[in-house]
């Protein structure tokens, strides 16, 4: 199975530390966010990785290469400075994914989600990963029945973690160019295609200076 790192963000709410470095880059415990999300894929047995990117995202690859040093193969979609949102960055990236699922991961978190356990995930259309609400996001995004699918409305609601599997059909009939991939999901959730799962781990949406200190602090 490869996997996707969405690594394309501006990072605005990183400003100013993203105004010279792209948010996949700033540090953590001395090493790049998105190399420790690299290197947590190939131990779990990902090693065919593409990686999007946007602002200053040569720096992203001159700083990770082709993957040799972390035991993987990184292909990279370039998209200009604006970006492509999650489901335009997915979908022009598909040529490099395959005709099977795949791993999505953000390029922004950190977690110490068993990655391995999502290669036997069967999956219909996606199936997402589902975390606790953090203080940023008190009121979640989806909830999930009692047979283990992604529903819109539910009393109680999770945030999605930005750790996903998709399958090419999900972005069927989307034009390339920007868009957003909520809008795919709950079409694919109102269709009961959309599994899911709650992990009870360590995750961080590194968004902010201070999310970003937070967690050096925790390293």
């Amino acid at each position: 199975m490869k996997a996707m790192i969405l690594a394309a963000g501006r990072g605005e709410r990183m400003r100013p530390l993203t105004d010279h470095t792209p948010k996949p880059l700033l540090p953590v415990a001395g090493k790049p966010i998105i190399e420790h999300t690299i290197r947590q894929l190939v131990a779990a047995g990902f090693n065919e990785l593409v990686i999007n990117h946007a602002h200053l995202g040569q720096q992203i690859e001159d700083r990770l290469g082709n993957g040799d040093q972390f035991g993987a193969s990184i292909a990279y979609t370039a998209e200009g400075e604006e970006g492509l949102e999650t489901a335009g960055g997915i979908i022009n990236a598909l040529p490099l994914l395959g005709d099977d699922v795949f791993l999505v991961v953000n390029g922004d978190i950190a977690s110490n989600f068993p990655f391995a356990e999502l290669k036997h995930q069967p999956v219909d259309l996606a199936h997402l990963v589902l975390v606790n609400n953090p203080e940023h996001h008190p009121q979640g995004d989806f909830g999930l029945d009692k047979a283990g699918r992604v529903i819109e409305h539910s009393a109680e609601k999770f945030t999605f973690s930005g750790i996903g599997l998709y399958r090419p059909e999900l972005f069927d009939g989307i034009p390339p160019g920007k868009s957003k991939l909520a809008p795919l999901l709950r079409k694919a959730m109102s269709a009961q295609r959309v599994s899911g799962q709650k992990f009870s781990g360590f995750w961080i949406d590194i968004g902010t200076p201070e999310r970003l200190q937070e967690l050096n602090n925790k390293m």
